[in-house]
């Protein structure tokens, strides 16, 4: 794929959607960490329906520590490994209590210390809290690189390195969420809706669909 093509896939996801933002609910860089932790193999609407009953009564570093392991479990125990999730959590907190008085830090290498805290999720913290022009790559994100030829990789390191040498300067900050949100509701696993697709004419996929 050509660099003109890029620009043009790039401006049309702009002038859908010029204010891209995650699904997950929160206030605070904070709130975001905890709720893109709690996000890994599960969907951003189950962590939304545990972080709106956790926040209002505990949102802050101090707080959540206070609640303990067997008092976050009781929040978020309907979600996928939440056990291993309140363990890391927690200790995140107190990490935080400890090094950064209670605040997230802005470097990719500080996050990525923090207990369940890997790449992705220092991307994502980077990008929506803090403005930085990083691109976390999930599966969404994967599938839509390859399948479009944006960026594509064997391994979702791979594609992110890509992404970030390909895509113009002026898109880096909102492109993970342009290309999230593409993959999660147009160009979805099993069968694209490439006929509702905005960048169907631009994409070199090969098998595609009327939808």
């Amino acid at each position: 794929m050509n660099k003109q093509k890029r620009i043009e896939i790039f401006t049309r996801l702009r002038e859908a959607n010029p204010e891209p933002t995650t699904e997950l609910n929160f206030k605070t860089p904070f709130e975001l960490l905890v709720a893109v932790t709690l996000s890994a193999q599960a969907t951003d609407v189950s962590v939304n329906k545990v972080t709106d009953k956790l926040f209002p009564v505990a949102n802050t570093a101090q707080a959540i520590f206070d609640l303990g392991e067997e008092g976050l479990k009781e929040y978020i125990k309907t979600i996928g490994l939440f056990n291993s999730k309140a363990k890391n959590v927690i200790k995140a907190c107190e990490i935080l209590l400890e090094k950064y008085d209670g605040e997230v830090p802005q470097s990719r290498e500080e996050l990525e210390a923090l207990p369940g805290v890997g790449r992705k999720t220092a991307n994502v913290v980077l990008n929506t809290a803090f403005g930085k022009p990083t691109i976390a790559v999930d599966t969404h994100i994967f599938r839509v690189s390859n399948r479009t030829r944006i960026a594509p990789g064997a391994n979702v390191k791979e594609v992110e390195l890509k992404l970030l040498k390909f895509v113009p300067e002026e898109f880096k900050k909102d492109a993970h969420h342009w290309l999230i949100l593409h993959g999660r509701y147009v160009c979805v696993a099993r069968r694209p809706r490439c006929g509702a697709c905005i960048i169907e004419d631009l994409c070199e996929y090969r098998h595609k669909t009327s939808d």
